[in-house]
């Protein structure tokens, strides 16, 4: 499990040395330091970053924060209690949760940009002619990348690990060459280093180090969000036995090279290799960063399941891409949208340095965001209050240094993850608010039980054999679409299932605890299931669950009734503003079929249309 993890949780961060070195010493050499100080102090800060940061803050503490096995800020939220919030306390969780999940969306952009451009830079240092093909070859690797997303990782997945361990091998071999040739460089194993050189540069100076350095980390958020796929000891075993010591030989044998070659800062990591092996480099990198670019992108896939099942997003089209593995997914409107915004970033920025001012201010953002939710967490749990805000304070205090120094780079490209960040936010809070709306609409139309037992006993309806089961939101009161389909047809199958999906605030529901029934009258029953927010609602399954069928010819049987809705805006109600209104109805619209999303087959499903206005 910690081979695998290699591949998928530390890809990101297992190529930050192709640029985050590099980038924070050319702003440090402003300051007027000695190149050889400057390196051994910004080797220094970064190494101290990933130790503070990621080895304590995530490795040995967040990762305690799991919701049964799973983690990350959905995850959490559901943790905290907070996603049926309104507008009390829990409702400014709610918020900050989403921020938190829209900030992953925000990186998830330039991650697989900033990380394949870096390592297609390589060729301009031995064959400066090629300069010029930087840009085509990395949107041809960036294309075909998502192309191959609808296949599934399930084969490319297998070899993530064993080829990300070989690069923590190259990587930090590279890292000990140089270092033997300069063994000086060991002192920025010191905080003094990194303490003195900071404290010694003007404050300018220091945030634009600072911000810099933290590209070195970006990638340690993973640790927590893929922490159900692998759990907790097999990621903090890759990392303190591999990953970890890997990164810090390699930066300091950064700092080696520098300090003995200072013409060497322009490119530090491709300078590590001897001439023989340079374009070799440059192809491992390129795959390592695709690899990083995979994970990522996997990533907000499972991301925007969970939103989805929290009902923070549409129903969109959900694919697995393998029949054995329930978290293979492949979502292709997200998928595009990506790709989209990811080459957008390549085209606009047009090179790793110019990228390395948009990237940084969302994640140090998110890793603010889940040290606060966090410490909420462990105060639910019984912590002590006060340990908890002195430890949690302290990594908070770190947190918004990191991110006040990004700030400052909004001008210089933060605007595009943010913009990205500010769109996803609107869109969520959007249809969460139309959601409430369109319940309260069909509330004020649909019977209540007693009005509806009392229609089923008019003579007036006719009953006729057969199973129908009539979705419903609401786990009280008539669907809907039962109450329009008996308004206008007067007739009603003799056995009447009203099925309400529920998901439950657990990543995963036991089998055996999915179906609750219970029984109504007149041949009503009322059935909940309950899903877990990482699992796809499958509704004839669960219903298999529930074993109130004999066999599975009474469940083909079955005719499966959905609501429609046809979202009309209206003036004299009061709702949301005109664009927001418009925003929810197109979503509304173009969002997958109830049919599909609960895994219902065609052949049983029957559509009741209706205009509801809000």
């Amino acid at each position: 499990m910690s081979l695998l993890a290699l591949g998928v949780v530390y890809g990101d961060i297992g190529t930050s040395p192709l640029y985050a070195f590099k980038v924070a010493l050319q702003v440090a050499t402003k300051s007027g330091h000695d190149v050889g100080a400057a390196a051994v102090g910004t080797a220094s800060l970064v190494i101290w970053c990933l130790i503070v940061i990621v080895s304590i803050k995530y490795a040995i503490l967040i990762l305690r924060a799991d919701n049964r096995g799973e983690g990350g800020v959905v995850a959490m939220i559901a943790l905290l209690g907070a996603r049926d919030a309104r507008r009390d306390k829990h409702g400014v969780l709610l918020v900050l949760g989403l921020i938190g999940a829209a900030l992953l969306y925000g990186d998830g952009a330039i991650t697989p940009a900033i990380s394949v451009l870096s390592a297609v830079e390589g060729l301009e240092t031995n064959a400066p002619l090629l300069e010029d093909a930087v840009i085509p070859i990395t949107l041809a690797i960036l294309v075909v990348l998502f192309f191959m997303q609808c296949k599934g990782t399930g084969f490319i997945g297998r070899i993530f690990g064993p080829i990300m361990l070989c690069w923590f091998v190259a990587i930090g071999v590279l890292g000990v060459v140089n270092i033997v040739h300069n063994p000086q460089v060991i002192r920025a194993l010191l905080p003094s280093e990194a303490v003195a050189f900071v404290a010694h540069s003007p404050l300018t100076v220091s945030l634009g180090v600072f911000a810099a350095a933290f590209l070195a980390v970006t990638g340690g958020e993973a640790m927590y969000a893929d922490m159900g796929h692998f759990g907790r000891a097999a990621i903090r075993a890759a990392w303190f036995f591999v990953a970890f010591p890997a990164l810090v030989l390699n930066y300091m044998g950064q700092a080696a090279l520098v300090a003995s070659t200072p013409q060497a800062a322009a490119g530090p990591f491709y300078g590590l290799a001897p001439s023989w092996a340079h374009y070799p480099l440059v192809a491992f990198a390129t795959a390592a960063t695709v690899i990083a670019s995979q994970a990522i992108i996997s990533g907000i896939f499972s991301l925007t399941q969970q939103a989805i099942q929290l009902g923070f997003l549409p129903r969109l089209r959900v694919l697995h891409t393998a029949c054995d593995e329930r978290g293979q997914i492949y979502i292709p409107i997200v998928n595009w949208l990506l790709a989209i915004a990811t080459l957008t970033a390549v085209l606009v920025f047009r090179s790793s340095d110019a990228l390395a001012g948009a990237y940084g201010i969302t994640v140090s953002g998110l890793m603010a965001i889940s040290t606060f939710l966090a410490a909420l967490v462990a105060i639910k749990w019984g912590h002590s209050l006060i340990m908890v805000v002195l430890v949690n304070g302290a990594f908070m205090l770190v947190d918004l240094l990191f991110f006040s120094a990004n700030a400052l780079k909004v001008i210089e490209g933060g605007w595009f993850p943010l913009l990205i960040v500010g769109v996803i936010i609107f869109l969520m809070l959007t249809w969460r608010r139309g959601l409430e709306l369109l319940r309260a609409a069909r509330a004020g139309r649909r019977f209540s039980e007693g009005q509806f037992i009392g229609a089923l006993k008019d003579k007036a309806i006719c009953r006729v054999p057969g199973t129908g089961a009539f979705l419903s939101v609401s786990r009280t009161g008539i669907p809907l679409s039962l109450s329009v389909h008996l308004k206008h047809n007067k007739a009603l199958q003799e056995r009447v299932l009203l099925v309400s999906v529920v998901t439950q605030e657990i990543p995963f529901v036991n089998p055996e605890e999915r179906a609750a029934v219970s029984e109504l009258s007149c041949g009503l029953e009322r059935i909940v299931l309950k899903f877990g927010f990482m699992e796809i609602p499958n509704i004839p399954r669960g219903l298999s669950n529930s074993r109130i069928f004999a066999s599975r010819e009474e469940l083909r049987e079955i005719s499966y009734y959905i609501g429609r809705e046809t979202v009309i805006p209206d003036s004299n109600v009061e709702g949301m503003w005109g664009v927001r209104e418009a925003t929810f109805m197109w979503m509304q619209r173009n969002s997958a079929t109830t049919g599909a999303s609960f895994e219902i087959p065609s052949d049983q499903l029957i559509e009741m249309g209706t205009e509801i206005k809000i």
